[in-house]
């Protein structure tokens, strides 16, 4: 039976991030990856001669983050499009009212005021908040203490609903309170013309990293941890196990003895989202020139109401949008060509017969990818904000584990895994080391 220092279960961008640091301080690490490939939900689409991201897209602000110094040494490319956390203004954004007719610049200019007034209260209220609250409780809450008709309450409250999709993939009621504590970027945001998943590939250069071994048991004690896979058994002196929330959760996936406290209460409290992405490419630009995002009020915008403008990403019209939360849900079985079609008739209503048929479609499958059962992980009624950091807690001195799921500061993105990863390594090394170790060469 072969040994290891450590054994990394999943080739993520926390897993290489962890895996790299210990090799680089002399330790024999094995990481095992269930999938055909390294990245985890780092993965892009390369069909059609273009680099489609299905997973991780953004840097979502640059300003003294890991992955952009990482992507800079690696000489990934980067466009900046700055997206921020869902934000009612600030980049040109085309607003239609429920009749399908186009706002006027005054009446963006109002509508976005009443977010911001509504996100000033909202903060209070956030904080009195209880540990059962939800985020549709405080967001009613904040609404009832304006001065405002149904008609323009409505507007507000249908927009703190879409916010909990696009942000985490969660209907309102589902989502805690302080589920959206971490909204906020520093800095520009950027994407990859070359595609995200260049970061993983450098990542995994040099490391023993063996592909389609899908783990199924992780035993750890005093003395150590055995890990199974369906190719056998391995044993090392500690592990680091970055799965997602859905895998950990997941009966096929056994830690043994269970996790203990605080680890099992924070996992019980976080749940996998039901989020997708669905690109579309035309051979015309039918919509309106400068405007960075397309977003449609009202009923008809249940499912579909934000669509973001991609063109200047290789040139090609291209528009981005979102299944979040419920509409993920109630299309996760529909074919590609079906919820274009849907998707469609509301483009139909904002820019009449100058919208035509997609040349290409992508929609991602992530709620039903065995490797993660979503997207990413969210704060469930109940939870709190330290459930992220408590879910990384060591266990027994031997197990570890990381991800994006286990970070605190900014859960749901590559920095947290890959800050994650690092912090894990840190743990088991048991001092300090540098993440610039990550892609720097060696001394």
């Amino acid at each position: 039976m072969e040994h290891f220092d450590t054994i990394v279960v999943g080739a993520g961008v926390a897993g290489l991030t962890a895996a790299r640091l210990l090799t680089r301080h002399g330790r024999r690490v094995l990481v095992l990856e269930a999938r055909d490939r390294v990245g985890g939900r780092v993965v892009t689409d390369r069909r059609y001669g273009l680099a489609t991201d299905m997973g991780a897209s953004w840097i979502h602000g640059i300003t003294d983050s890991p992955v952009a110094a990482a992507a800079e040494a690696f000489g990934m490319r980067m466009v900046e499009y700055t997206v921020g956390g869902y934000q009612p203004d600030s980049r040109p954004i085309a607003y239609y009212g429920p009749d399908g007719a186009r706002l006027s610049d005054a009446e963006a200019e109002q509508f976005a005021e009443d977010i911001r007034t509504l996100d000033a209260t909202l903060v209070g209220v956030i904080a009195a908040s209880g540990p059962d609250a939800s985020y549709r409780d405080v967001a009613e809450e904040a609404l009832a203490a304006q001065a405002w008709g149904a008609e323009r309450a409505q507007r507000v409250r249908e927009y703190l609903e879409h916010r909990s999709e696009e942000q985490y993939g969660a209907w309102i009621e589902d989502l805690a309170a302080h589920g959206l504590d971490d909204d906020s970027i520093d800095g520009d945001e950027v994407v990859f013309p070359d595609g995200y998943d260049v970061l993983p590939r450098r990542l995994a250069e040099g490391l023993d990293v063996r592909l389609t071994h899908v783990v199924e048991r992780v035993r750890w004690t005093g003395d150590g941890v055995e890990v199974t896979s369906d190719y056998g058994t391995v044993t090392a002196d500690t592990a680091i196990v970055t799965v997602p929330v859905g895998v950990l959760q997941s009966p096929e996936f056994v830690i043994e003895p269970s996790l203990p406290e605080p680890v099992a209460g924070a996992l019980r409290r976080l749940k996998m989202n039901a989020f997708e992405k669905v690109f579309l490419r035309f051979r015309t630009k039918f919509w309106d020139d400068g405007v960075y995002a397309i977003r449609q009020q009202g009923p008809e915008a249940r499912w579909w109401h934000s669509w973001y403008d991609l063109t200047a990403l290789h040139g090609i019209p291209t528009l981005l949008t979102f299944a979040a939360g419920p509409a993920a849900v109630e299309t996760r079985d529909w074919s590609e060509e079906q919820i274009a079609e849907s998707i469609l008739v509301q483009l139909r209503r904002l820019y009449g017969d100058r919208v035509e048929r997609p040349t290409h479609v992508h929609v991602t499958d992530w709620q039903d990818d065995p490797h993660s059962f979503g997207s990413y992980a969210y704060m469930t009624v109940g939870s709190t904000t330290d459930d992220h950091d408590a879910l990384a807690t060591p266990i027994g001195g031997v197990l570890h584990l990381a991800g994006e799921a286990t970070w605190t500061d900014d859960p749901a993105t590559v920095p947290a895994a890959m800050l994650s990863g690092h912090r894990a390594a840190q743990h088991v090394l048991g001092h300090d080391v540098a993440i610039d170790g990550i892609w720097t060469a060696p001394a």
